[in-house]
This record gives C-alpha cells, sequence and structure tokens, in this order.
C-alpha cells in the first residue's frame, strides 16, 4: 500500500488554530507545532499498525479498518471512532470522550507527500510529511 513507510512531518498548516479549538493550552501548541513527528505505517490487508514518534511520546497504535478503537492524543484528549478506506484516502471518524464532539482525520498521499488534513468544530488543519 502507498501509506507503507516511514514518514517525517515537513510543514503544517493551521495546525496550532486547529489545537485551540480541540482546548489545547498555548504552551502545548507551541510545542505541539514542532513536535518533529515521525510516523511507521504498515499496512496487512485490513490490519493497520502506525508507530508514532515524537518529541513527546513514542505510541504504537493497531487497528482494523472498520473497527472502533480507543486513541488518545498526545495531550491526552480521548477519543473512539475508526479509520475506514475511501478511495485511496483513509478517512477516521472520531468522538471526543469528554464532549462528544466529532473529529473527522484524513490521511492520503499527494505527489510524494502523506497529507494528514484534521477537521474540528469547522477548523480544518493540514501536516505534510515526507518519506
Amino acid at each position: 500500500m502507498a501509506f507503507n513507510g516511514t514518514w517525517k512531518i515537513d510543514r503544517n498548516e493551521n495546525y496550532e488554530k486547529f489545537m485551540e479549538v480541540m482546548g489545547v493550552n498555548v504552551m502545548k501548541r507551541k510545542l505541539g507545532a514542532h513536535d518533529n513527528l515521525k510516523m511507521t505505517i504498515q499496512q496487512d490487508g485490513n490490519k493497520i499498525t502506525v508507530k508514532e514518534s515524537s518529541n513527546f511520546r513514542t505510541i504504537d497504535i493497531e487497528f482494523t479498518l472498520g473497527v472502533n478503537f480507543e486513541y488518545s492524543l498526545a495531550d491526552g484528549t480521548e477519543l473512539t471512532g475508526s479509520w475506514n478506506m475511501e478511495g485511496n484516502k483513509l478517512v477516521g471518524t472520531f468522538t471526543r470522550k469528554d464532549n462528544g464532539k466529532a473529529l473527522t482525520a484524513y490521511r492520503e498521499i499527494i505527489g510524494d507527500e502523506l497529507v494528514q488534513t484534521y477537521i474540528y468544530e469547522g477548523v480544518e488543519a493540514k501536516r505534510f510529511f515526507k518519506r
């Protein structure tokens, strides 16, 4: 699959505003904008493993497409939801446990980049990764 490999953050677009709307405090927003995130993605059929490594934490996430699972963001926000394939795009639909609000995420390959898009409360942010 095209997502397989190790991806390192290259740049962000509107990410600090997204974190602000998510309720992340100003100090964590400043740090989060420069987290040096690296993701290693491996897909085996419907099972996907993502290893996230940043200045703040290293975490292994395993999920099966279409199956709900629980996940905590780096700031401690807890979510439940699932990832699905829609064409060549991974689409994540999550619900915050603390307030029941929806967070949508997309991962897609555009050119030689992995583009991760987040949408929460009408605010869209993008993170661009390179192999």
